[in-house]
């Protein structure tokens, strides 16, 4: 039985209703850890369904994830919002030399949805995100946004975004071509913070990556800090310390707190939270049935962090 409760924003200009937790399929990526198999992802994946998250975010550098989507929740399709990506090197390895891991060129976006529609079993992708964040000169450079633009028209994509993060974000808002914009954001990584208002502003959807799964602090297992790439290792837990936020938790866990703190940003949409674990897929939607932060704790979490900041 598909559970109801969990609140829903319109996806900006795009007009998909969504619900503000969405699901990260990344953690169907099997790397770094045990692998999951078909019947853990089709459990894990009919499970996030039934509790009503109807927006689910992949990619084809995602290891086996859209594989997985396919086989498992293929006979549901019309229950929820699909994202993808492009961009991500789809092209036979090269005979000498590394292998880029994205291609921006018209044929490697043609191929890379073309491929991610055969692995989901479908034949539309609700919202496919360009990869990687590439630059305006490298947009530009082969037509990569026309080749998208033309798949869209094709029907086999609904509308097109942008996977960005400073310092090229600002290039993509302006270039008005975008529907939506997944970007980073966290009560410890808040650098995108005026970027995500200002991509809500001009009518874009905003969906937030990171809101959890990266740099929080785990509940239970000391600080359990995953490195973001943006900051060094070490600066979500001293931002977290120096901000003194445990004194703000009144009971409920780290996990919940920073939930609950990427959900009261006015400008969110929804954000992204993966796991292959059903007991954290529940603790997730524990966390956001409960929605936004009090004014009262946001506003007083936000003077800390900033305060922290500019220390």
């Amino acid at each position: 039985m598909t559970d109801s409760h969990l609140p829903t924003n319109t996806l900006g200009r795009t007009g998909l209703r969504v619900t503000t937790l969405g699901y990260g399929a990344m953690a169907l990526n099997n790397r770094g850890g045990p692998a999951v198999t078909e019947d853990q992802a089709r459990v894990i994946l009919d499970a996030v369904l039934d509790a009503g998250i109807n927006f689910i975010d992949t990619s084809p550098d995602y290891g086996p994830s859209e594989e997985l989507i396919g086989a498992s929740i293929a006979g549901r399709r019309d229950e929820y919002v699909l994202a993808s990506k492009c961009g991500c090197n789809v092209q036979p390895d090269p005979l000498d030399g590394p292998r880029p891991k994205h291609i921006y060129t018209a044929e490697n976006v043609v191929a890379g949805v073309e491929r991610s529609l055969q692995r989901i079993k479908t034949d539309r992708i609700d919202l496919v995100q360009f990869h990687g964040s590439p630059s305006l000169a490298e947009l530009e450079e082969h037509g990569a946004i026309e080749a998208l633009q033309t798949l869209q028209q094709a029907g086999k994509v609904r509308f097109i975004g942008m996977s960005g993060v400073l310092p090229d974000l600002p290039d993509h808002i302006d270039m008005g071509v975008f529907d939506a914009f997944q970007i980073p954001y966290s009560a410890i990584q808040r650098e995108h913070e005026a970027l995500i208002t200002r991509a809500a502003d001009v009518g874009a959807g905003t969906i937030i990556r990171g809101g959890v799964a990266r740099g929080t602090p785990a509940a239970d297992k000391g600080w359990g800090v995953k490195r973001l790439p943006e900051l060094a290792d070490e600066r979500p837990r001293q931002l977290w310390e120096e901000a003194q936020l445990d004194d703000l938790l009144e009971g409920a866990s780290r996990m919940e707190f920073i939930l609950r703190y990427t959900l009261s940003l006015p400008a969110l949409h929804t954000t992204i939270v993966g796991t292959a674990n059903a007991n954290h897929l529940r603790e997730n939607l524990e966390a956001a049935r409960k929605g936004p932060l009090p004014s009262d704790i946001y506003e007083h979490a936000t003077r800390r962090l900033d305060a922290a900041v500019a220390t």
